[in-house]
């Protein structure tokens, strides 16, 4: 629970350096230009990390969780993602209340794995991103209305038996829709996971339990 709370720390010294921004047409965005190096000096504290493939600890974590929340409502928009990384070969934990499809985060480590995307449209869009006593909240703004409705889909999710454990798998699709005539105008698969489960098998549901074949 002290990782749990400092990465509350964290969140809160973080979202003041991008609450506000606006990404004017063809600007773009990038989420270590804005918020910087994580160290003790400016108050960071140690918190939940992914290094390696496996849960660990060290200053600033909980950016994760951060750059998650902008590129879930970056999907939401008609901007374009230029670079992404993810935590795509572990799931760490179980699914308790899970909302928003598995294989949709991002991994992002400073001066080496960052986020980016490009606003490559005519209007302009502001990021507003903060934290409460309980959540980091965000939204995002734009100056014009947008013609299209964005949503992400899964598909094809089950969970697959192997020799060396449980893969979790599925496809994550981004379904945009005309605002006008209410008609989808075009299907795109975002990603594909295939993602080693770290947690007891018990956690698995077992509707959704696959065997693997055998040659």
């Amino acid at each position: 629970m002290r990782l749990q709370d400092n990465k509350a720390v964290n969140l809160s010294l973080a979202a003041p350096k991008i609450n506000g921004i606006i990404i004017k047409p063809q600007e773009v965005f990038s989420f270590w230009k804005l918020v910087g190096e994580c160290t003790e000096a400016k108050g960071y504290k140690e918190g939940l990390v992914i290094k390696s493939g496996k849960v660990d600890k060290g200053i600033g974590g909980g950016m994760c969780q951060f750059s998650n929340l902008i590129h879930w409502m970056i999907l939401h928009s008609p901007m374009t993602i230029i670079e992404h990384h993810r935590h795509n070969q572990i799931d760490m934990f179980p699914d308790y209340g899970r909302q928003i499809p598995f294989g949709t985060g991002t991994s992002i480590m400073y001066n080496y794995l960052d986020y980016q995307f490009i606003n490559n449209t005519q209007q302009e869009f502001q990021l507003i991103v903060y934290t409460t006593d309980e959540y980091l909240c965000g939204e995002l703004r734009s100056n014009k209305p947008i013609d299209y409705a964005y949503h992400i889909r899964e598909e094809n999710s089950y969970y697959e038996k192997k020799e060396d454990g449980y893969y979790r798998n599925n496809e994550i699709y981004r379904i945009i829709v005309d605002k006008k005539t209410g008609n989808e105008v075009k299907k795109e698969l975002i990603t594909k996971n295939n993602a080693k489960v770290l947690y007891d098998e018990q956690y698995i549901p077992p509707e959704r339990i696959k065997m693997a074949h055998v040659s």
